[in-house]
Order: structure tokens, then sequence, then C-alpha cells
């Protein structure tokens, strides 16, 4: 053909507005003699120009023209597909969405007459329409050609938009239905023996038992079996499993025809280390004794298709019960949510932001929170057991189990997300999720979904649309209609009825549902700028509630906090618009009982969770609290004036503290969990060993300005013993000191000893006035002669006594001494003059490391509360702190006069410094270590859960699994958190049996 002047160029412009993107290899193919008849009819470049992707469209057609026996046959495709409009767009619908149906019409050119006409019984065909397509086949090539062949028309509708994304899943399930069918007659034919030993059901799980299916998914199912009358069980079910077997592989294998989709069967009992085929009595034991909340959740969509449907139905029928009743499982919605964060983090970090179904925002985050909530209120309302996704959220919004706007915009959201993967899949008939990252892949997926002004940019905005709606919807879904069931709503609206908001609260963890309602009520309830505010916040907080151990304790702190703070405008604002405040302030009110009571002393304390300036969880340096209490004891009145701000100060660095504690132990949705215990250890130590000292500080201040004005008549200096001396406090930790003074020149010794110590009984008084601030109790016990010597004694009198009468377990408490108020220099000459005592020359004797270790044996034994458990108590019990603070300290005392590194005053510095020095392995220091912090990090979480200091688990359920909550355990497995203490500090004892015993 001669080509006219200009011609070319007015055809290359054309297809370019058509939509192609290779106009040259277009202008290529049109030109090919296979297309001679119909290349000038302007209808044809309108319907490729109308698909997802011309130029493939335009491949496939001209492939499908070729493989046409004869001329005739090309002749009766191109006149049918000019002529009829509705075979054109099926036709080259599917040639532009699908690379893989254009392959497989190449294959067979005559299944194209499978688009020609639809009779009204086509349009929607279902299982029997689809067995009657795949009749025919009698091995696994022919099933997989009438496969594609039905899978080509369910195709050819969807793109066109005769059906939309649900009727397009159904089909797909029903497809799969009679193809599962087929593959078991041909099973059944090939083994005739087998076929009449057994009875078997196959349920289809997943998408399929939902009937809501992909293109290309796995196809999950669990197989029941029983012998039919008078066969041998055994036989039975060895038969049913080779059935099972086999329809399995006809399905999966690849053959020249390809496979269809792989048949998984991993959902049954015991998984893939379970039996494939099991008898109904076996599945119904199973599920009554060993299932995990997840196998109820797979059970919402299970449904017999194939085979024996009457074993199929009593199979559904006998484990419904125990289906509807999982949600009563302890620690319900915690193990779906569980399971939900299990899968994302799963995700290989490059694909997550790809990540169609299983990513943030993706599809299955619609369908675990659509499942927890028929689970909550399946039992008792039977129209939410569907095991389609979009049909249980319509009937959740009918019910008023979930707001029907928030239904809607997740109805939208899922059919978009569904729809995109579906045509990702339909391209090359590929299980896949990701989104494709490639331009071409993108245009093509977005003109397939009707984006043509700009398909890749309007696809990537649709898309994060939708998935942020998602996002933002999943999890609040559960939560909001606990609001609405207590508000105020507009005419027309469904609410949760009381029963089922009890239900739900349940389900969620809380014990008194009808107080959380109460709580609700009072702060969601009216029309004020607040309730407004709070009501957008409780369905978030709920779910941070609902992840502790204790959710009725959030809740009621929340209230309390709201109640007291809720007219200050800052405080609205800052959990309204500083993300990190308002989960920070979640996680701190439910975590036990010593951080909301510090909180309710002064609620403004609020502030720190947030971000700005004079917030954040930071803690402070001494130097900084010193400064800030020196300057407010200044500003004070009187020494009773003062040391109450210095508490004041006290008790909000405290909160300070155990609030930055909490967030690092459980984490947040931003920033997972501190994963170095070791690191928390030491932040809360160093911060309340620096915050006592500073307040020591201040109230020696305020005591001496009280009575003496600026000077004292005696240099008075504070030292830090035990855990203060080795910045290693706890919580609930006294200040265990020494005071020490030196009279000042000229004053008389008596004068300088009355007014020193006046300033240790008037610091203790002031310290534990009662108050609303926590008081400091001071422990002077290690003093020189206990509690029979003196409180305070001079430089010389401390010199003369440690001269003269010093035993070994004083040097060794020496070892932790530091100073910590008062007068520096006096401080420094007193640890000058004690140095020698704690670190001796040349090293302990071996009498007095016998008798180190005979008051150790000693201490074990008498100290030990009676009806202790001695493998759990963190202080003296088995590998405790004791056991390890002592090792340490004799490898100090033997050892600290040679190896600088041992003469501090901190049990882990001196490990690793005994370590560096040979004195003990690595492997075994770091045995010691983990167990001294686990046994610091048990005190702290007993402190923080109780409100009171203890040196054992808790014995209460709640308590308990909030003490796991903090050490990173999850709900269920408090267990798991005894069996790890016992084996980590088991290995420690040995150790110490071995380093300090000698054994």
């Amino acid at each position: 053909m001669t080509a006219v002047p200009g011609r070319r160029s007015t055809t290359f412009t054309r297809l370019l507005r058509h939509g192609f993107t290779d106009s040259s290899a277009a202008e290529r193919l049109l030109e090919s003699a296979e297309l001679a008849p119909v290349r000038s009819d302007p209808v044809l470049l309108d319907a490729l120009g109308a698909t997802a992707d011309p130029d493939l469209a335009l491949l496939g057609l001209v492939r499908l023209v070729e493989a046409q026996d004869g001329h005739t046959d090309r002749r009766e495709l191109l006149d049918t597909l000019i002529a009829a409009k509705p075979l054109r767009d099926r036709l080259l619908g599917v040639l532009g969405a699908s690379a893989a149906l254009a392959d497989h019409l190449a294959r067979h050119p005559r299944d194209w007459q499978a688009l020609v006409t639809y009779e009204p019984r086509d349009l929607h065909p279902g299982v029997e329409e689809f067995e009657r397509g795949l009749a025919e086949a009698s091995d696994p090539v022919s099933l997989r050609v009438a496969y594609r062949r039905c899978l080509l028309s369910i195709a050819a509708r969807d793109v066109c938009g005769t059906i939309d994304l649900a009727q397009t899943a159904a089909e797909l399930a029903d497809l799969a239905t009679a193809t599962l069918r087929a593959a078991l007659a041909i099973a059944r034919t090939a083994a005739p023996d087998d076929a009449v030993l057994c009875r078997l059901a196959v349920i289809a799980m997943g998408k399929c038992g939902g009937h809501e299916l992909n293109y290309v998914s796995d196809v999950d199912v669990i197989f029941v079996g029983e012998a039919v009358d008078g066969a041998d069980e055994r036989k039975a079910l060895q038969a049913a499993t080779r059935l099972a077997s086999h329809m399995m592989r006809i399905c999966s294998e690849t053959t020249v025809e390809g496979s269809i989709w792989p048949v998984d069967a991993n959902l049954r009992p015991e998984g893939r280390n379970g039996p494939l085929v099991r008898t109904l009595s076996s599945h119904l034991a199973y599920y009554q004794r060993w299932a995990k909340t997840w196998e109820f959740q797979a059970l919402l969509k299970a449904r017999p298709v194939a085979g024996d449907l009457a074993l199929g139905a009593e199979y559904v029928d006998t484990l419904a019960p125990l289906v509807w009743h999982a949600a009563e499982r302890e620690n319900f919605v915690a193990d779906v949510q569980k399971m939900r964060r299990r899968v994302v983090e799963n995700i290989p970090v490059a694909e997550i932001e790809r990540e169609l179904k299983l990513g943030p925002g993706g599809l299955r985050d619609v369908e675990f929170a659509v499942q927890l909530l028929q689970l909550v209120h399946g039992r008792a309302d039977l129209s939410l057991r569907s095991g389609t996704t979009l049909d249980a959220l319509a009937a959740l919004a009918a019910g008023g189990y979930v707001g029907r706007a928030d239904a809607v915009q997740l109805d939208d959201a899922y059919r978009f997300l569904r729809t995109m993967e579906h045509r990702i899949q339909l391209y090359r008939l590929r299980r896949t999720h990701l989104v494709p990252e490639s331009d071409a892949d993108q245009r093509r997926l977005g003109r397939s979904l009707g984006l043509r002004t700009d398909p890749v940019g309007e696809l990537n905005r649709e898309w994060k649309r939708h998935a942020a709606v998602v996002r933002r919807l999943h999890e609040k879904l559960f939560y909001r209609p606990l609001l609405d069931a207590v508000a105020q709503l507009a005419p027309g609206e469904t609410r949760l009825s009381p029963d089922a908001a009890r239900e739900r609260l349940v389900a969620l963890g809380y014990h008194d549902p009808a107080a959380a309602l109460r709580h609700l009520e009072a702060l969601a309830s009216g029309v004020s700028r607040k309730a407004a505010i709070q009501r957008t916040l409780l369905p978030v907080l709920l779910g941070w509630f609902a992840d502790s151990a204790d959710p009725d304790a959030g809740l009621l702190n929340f209230r309390k906090v709201s109640d007291a703070l809720g007219k200050t405008p800052w405080y609205l604002r800052l959990l309204r618009d500083e993300g990190a405040a308002a989960e920070n302030l979640a996680r701190v009110l439910s975590a036990g009982r010593l951080a909301p009571d510090l909180l309710m002393r002064a609620p403004e304390a609020v502030a720190l969770l947030g971000e700005g300036d004079g917030g954040g969880l930071e803690p402070r340096s001494r130097a900084h609290l010193e400064q800030e209490i020196i300057a407010a004891v200044g500003r004070a009145e009187n020494g009773e004036q003062a040391v109450t701000a210095a508490r004041g100060v006290r008790r909000r660095e405290l909160f300070r503290t155990a609030a930055a504690d909490i967030v690092a132990s459980y984490g947040t949705e931003e920033t997972p969990a501190v994963a170095d215990q070791g690191a928390l250890v030491d932040q809360v130590g160093g911060a309340v060993s620096d915050l006592n000292a500073a307040t020591l500080a201040g109230t020696l201040r305020a005591v001496v300005r009280d009575r003496w004005g600026d000077t004292l008549p005696t240099r008075f200096a504070v030292i830090g013993m035990g855990r203060f001396g080795g910045h290693e406090l706890g919580y609930g930790s006294d200040a265990d000191v020494l005071f020490v003074h030196e009279p000042r020149d000229g004053v008389d010794e008596q004068e300088a000893s009355r007014a020193a110590n006046t300033v240790v009984s008037e610091m203790r008084r002031l310290l534990q006035v009662p108050s609303a601030d926590p008081p400091l109790l001071i422990d002077a016990d290690l003093r020189p002669e206990g509690k029979t010597g003196p409180l305070v004694r001079t430089l010389n009198s401390y010199e003369a006594y440690y001269r003269r009468w010093s035993l070994v377990w004083e040097s060794q408490a020496l070892l932790r001494a530091e100073v910590v108020a008062g007068d520096e220099d006096l401080g420094r000459r007193f640890i000058e003059l004690i140095d020698p005592l704690r670190y001796p020359a040349e090293g302990l004797g071996e009498d007095a490391v016998r008798e180190i270790r005979r008051l150790k044996a000693r201490m074990e034994s008498e100290r030990m509360p009676r009806g202790a458990d001695p493998t759990l108590h963190t202080k003296l019990g088995r590998g405790g702190l004791s056991d390890v603070e002592w090792t340490v300290q004799l490898f100090q005392l033997r050892h600290g006069w040679e190896e600088p590194g041992l003469r501090t005053t901190r049990t882990r510095e001196a490990l690793a410094a005994a370590c560096a020095a040979g004195l003990v392995s690595g492997e075994d220091a770091a045995i010691l270590d983990e167990a001294w912090v686990l046994a610091t990090r048990v005190r702290n979480a007993v402190m923080l859960v109780r409100g009171r200091a203890g040196d054992t688990f808790p014995s209460a359920g709640r308590e308990l699994a909030a003490v796991g909550r903090y050490l990173g355990y999850g709900p269920g497995h408090v267990g798991d958190m005894l069996d790890d203490y016992r084996r980590t500090t088991r290995r420690a004892r040995a150790l110490v049996e071995e380093l300090f015993y000698g054994a």
C-alpha cells in the first residue's frame, strides 16, 4: 500500500490522541495484512482508545486474528468485531487489560466466541452455569482451558462495568467452587476404590469461603472425612487423604496450560503439621481444646463447596457455636490486634509502601476490623453472620455497630482498593498485592479504573486517599459507636444498644462496662467545645486503653484529669494538636497507679507529655534540678514553704521519669518499645538519684537559711549510700545516707554538733510532712554503730571509728558512698578517708572473704520473708539483686586497689570493669548483668503498677499482667514472663555459686 503524503503524521497524531504510547509500533500493527479489512473503520480506533492499554489491546487483537484457522474464521471475527459493539467492548477491553488472557486467546483462538452473545442467565452466572462450562473437562489440562474460558467471560463483564466489584468477586468464588468440584470428580474417577470408601467434604475458607475471591489467589480449604457405613475409619481417612491430595495437585500443578491456582490447606488444625483430612469429631475436639483466637476468626468464612455437602454443612453447624463464643476468650481483642500487627511486621521494608493488601491502610485492615466486630456482636445478632466483608460491613452499619458515615467511607475505600488489586492481578494472572512501580504499569492500571486525564497522578492520589481513610477508621471503627451509645444522635441514626455496648467493652477487656459507659457519657455528652474535642479523641484513646492491662483504670483516670483540666484551653489543644501527647497520656494513665497518682496531685504536669516548650520526657540534669530547687527555696518565706516547693519539683520530676519509662517500655504507634532494658534501668536510676540529691540540697539550704541565715556553724555534707550512692534508686527507694560535719574555725564543738543534729532532724521532718507530694524517707542505718550510733559525726569521729572498730561489712557498704549534697570539700575529704577501707591495699584477706560469705549466707536464710518464693524474690531470691551485687562488690574489695575501673559506686559499671580486667568472662558478665537488670525492672514495674514498693511479683491477676505488659509481654503471656525470670536468675545463681562462694 502506497502512503499518501502527510498520512503517516496524521495517523500518528490520531493514535497519540487515542491513548497509544508507542504510536510507531501501533501504526505498523494497523498496517498489517491481518487488519486490512477493518483498519479504516473509525469504530476500531475509538474502541481501542477506550481500553486500559490501547497498545496492548491492538497487539492482542493482531495475535488473535493471526491465530484464526483460515480466511473464513478471520473474516467472521473481524466482521463481528465491527458490527457488534458489545463484543467489541468486551473483547478489546479484556485484551487491553490482560496480557495473560490475550495469550490464552492466541492459544485457543475460537474462545473469543464465548464473548459474542449473552443470554440473560449469562449476565450473572452462578455455580451451576460454571459447572456446565467445565463439564467436558476430563483431565488437568482440559480443566485449565475450560477454566480460562469461564474466567474470560467474568473479566469481560468486569472491565466493561457490567458487574461491580462484589459481583466479580462472587463470580470468581463460584467459578472456584465449580473448579474444585470438577477437580474432585477427576480425582474420584482416577481412584474409584478410594471414592467408595469415604465421604469427603471440601470446606472453602478465606476469600473463597467468603464469596469474595480475587482473580489469582490461594484457594484456602479444610477437608472433613468420614467412613461410609461399614468401612474401616482408618482406611477411609487414608482414601480421603489420597483424594484430597490429588484434587489439590490437579488445581495447583503447572502443565502446558499453566496452573489454575494453589489450593492451600494450611488453615486446618495444626496447620501443615496436622493430618490433611480429619473426621468431624476430631475437628471438634481440636477447636474445643487447642484452637487459637485467629483460628476461630478464620472460621467466619467457612463454607462447604465440594464433595459431600451434607457433611460440610454439618461441619459448619457443629463449629458455629464455638466461633460465636470466641469473643469471650481472655485477651480476645488483643490477640486479634496482635495478629494484625504481626502481619504488618513481616512485610519486607522495601514493599510496605506498595502493599495493597497487608500494609497499613490496606485491605486487611478493613477485613480485620469487620471480623472483630462480627465476632463480638454476631453471637447475639444473627444478621452479622456473613462471610463476605462488604455484606458484613453493611449489616454492622444497619445494626448501629458501626457509624453509617464511617461504613460508607470504608465501603468506598475497600471497593477501590480491591478493584486495584483485581486489575493488577488480571494483567499477568499472577498472585500479587503490590502496586507496580513503572509508569507504564501504573498508567494501564489508572486507565482501567476510569482515570483518563492523568492516569498515573490520579491513581496515586486516589490510592493514598482511600488508604488514609482506612488507616484513620479501621481501629476507630471499633470504638466510636461506644460514644454514640451515650450521645445524642440525629433522628434516624442507629446506635449501639446498651447490651451491645457492654458486650463490646467486655471484649476490649473492661471489667466494669457499666462504669465505663458512665465515664464515656460524662466525657462526651453536651455541646461544649470540650465535649466535641473529647468525642474526637476518645475513639483513639479507648484503643490505647484497651492495649493495657487495666483499661478501666485508664478511662477513669482520663475522666479525672479531664475534670480537673477540661476548662483550661491549653490542655485540650495539647491533646488535639500534639499527636504524641494523647497517646503518651493514654499509656501513662492505664499502666498502673504510681504515675496517675503523681499526675492527679498536680494535673498540669500533663503538659510534660507534649513536645512544646517545657514539655518533653527527657530527664533533667542534676545541675538543672538543683538550680531550680534552690531558686524556689530562695523565693519561699520560711523553711516549710521552701521544702514544700522542693517536694513539688520532685513530684513533677518523678512523674516525668515514670512517664518516660512507661512510654519507652510500651512503645507508641510511631516508635517501638526500647529494646535495651539496661538503658531504661540506668535512665530511671540516674534520674531518681539526681532528683533526690537535688531535693536534699534544696532542703539543706532551706533549713540552714531558716535557722542560721547564710552560714551554718559547721560544715555539713550528705553522703549517699546503697542504691542512692550507686545512682540506682527505684521509684519507691528510701534515701540511704550518712551525715558528716566539721566545726568551723572558732565554733565550739558542742555547738557545732547541736547545729548538725538540728539540721538532720529538721530535714527528715520536713521531707516527711504529710502533703500532696510523696515523702522522701531518709535512712541513716548504715552509719557507724547502726541505729544505736549518733546520726551525725564529725570527720575526725568517722576517722577514729573506722581506724579502730570498722567491720568488713562496713567496708563493703562504703563501696557505694558518694557525696550528694552539702559542702563539696568536706565530702571530698570524707571520700579520701574511706577509700583505703573500701579498696584495701593488696585486697581482702581470706578471713575477711570468709566473713563476707558467711554474712551473705546468713542473710539468705534469715531475711527472706516467710512464704516468699525464693525463685521470684527480686532482692534476696536466687540470682536476684543481692546475689549479683555481692558478687560484684567482692571483686571490688579484692581487686579495686589495682584496677581503677572497679572504683565506682555503680554495679553495672563495676561488672563491666571486672570483665575488662579478666576477672569474669564476657559471657558470664552478660548473664549477671541480664539478671540484675531484669530484677531491677521488675521492682520498678511493681512500684509503677501498685503504687507501693515490693520485691516480689504481684499476686493479683491484673497487676501481674500489667507488670508483664511493662516488661514487653503481651496479653496471656504472664506464664512466659515468670518462666523467663526464673531461667535468667537460675543461670545467674549458678555463676554466683562459682564466683562468690567459690563452689
